[in-house]
């Protein structure tokens, strides 16, 4: 599984405090090794994010993402109120 970054990705993350970022690269180790690790949360969206992924960041980040052919594409970062 690789891992891919949008523009907006970069861009959304260069701006979260360095506590978050910290967070994010730890369940970045947990998502490649269990996707299913009841930390993360991930589940798929519906609606207009549909068919993105969610998975928690911290209590109020999330990380939106396609997954696709086993890679993972990250498309947003940011608070709950700011991505939905």
């Amino acid at each position: 599984m690789q891992f891919f970054f949008t523009k907006n990705f970069d861009k959304q993350y260069r701006k979260l405090p360095k506590k978050v970022r910290s967070q994010f690269t730890e369940r970045l180790l947990l998502l490649s090794t269990d996707e299913k690790y009841p930390l993360l949360k991930v589940h798929e969206l519906k609606g207009a994010k549909s068919p993105l992924m969610s998975m928690n960041v911290t209590a109020d980040y999330r990380a939106l993402y396609l997954k696709e052919k086993g890679n993972i594409y990250f498309q947003e970062i940011g608070t709950h109120s700011e991505l939905y």
